[in-house]
């Protein structure tokens, strides 16, 4: 087994040591707030490196442990980076019985990725998920948040095309 991980490995970049100080300093460093601190954090930086659960542990004073068991208990914080662009393809029953896993084939060619993966240049995340909550749509996506239902080949085109 390696030896503990030097403290030069885990600081996060400039950048995201930064974004650590002034969310950790929103929240007074309240160990209570760590929950909201890393959603925070996920959404400013796209993803939660060891060095900002590094970061983070230090300025509130909690266990590395302790932080990372909730960065990767919670599916929405990604211990990995991703697109700047995230594609949610809805799975569940209705979309399923629909075309969801034709949809998500297509997406995949289309993208040149399998579901859970980055592109290369980090502009699209492509997930599949349980449920979008809109079961009479299906099948449905959703690109950064904005539902679209029935997307045809052209549709998904005009959307990846338009997700710069």
């Amino acid at each position: 087994m390696k030896a503990a991980v030097s403290r030069a490995q885990t600081k996060g970049s400039t950048r995201a040591s930064r974004a650590v100080k002034k969310t950790v300093g929103r929240y007074n460093a309240d160990p209570d707030m760590l929950i909201q601190i890393l959603l925070d954090l996920q959404t400013t930086l796209g993803w939660l490196s060891p060095g900002v659960l590094a970061d983070v542990s230090e300025q509130l004073g909690v266990p590395v442990s302790r932080v990372y068991h909730i960065a990767s208990f919670y599916k929405a914080f990604s211990l990995v980076p991703r697109g700047r662009h995230i594609i949610k393809v809805c799975m569940g029953t209705a979309c399923q019985v629909r075309g969801a896993p034709q949809l998500v084939n297509v997406i995949a060619s289309m993208l040149n990725m399998k579901p859970g993966e980055t592109s290369e240049d980090r502009r699209f995340t492509l997930e599949t998920v349980n449920c979008l909550g809109c079961c009479a749509m299906g099948p449905v996506i959703a690109v950064d948040g904005v539902y679209h239902s029935k997307p045809t080949t052209e549709d998904l085109r005009s959307i990846f095309k338009g997700a710069r």
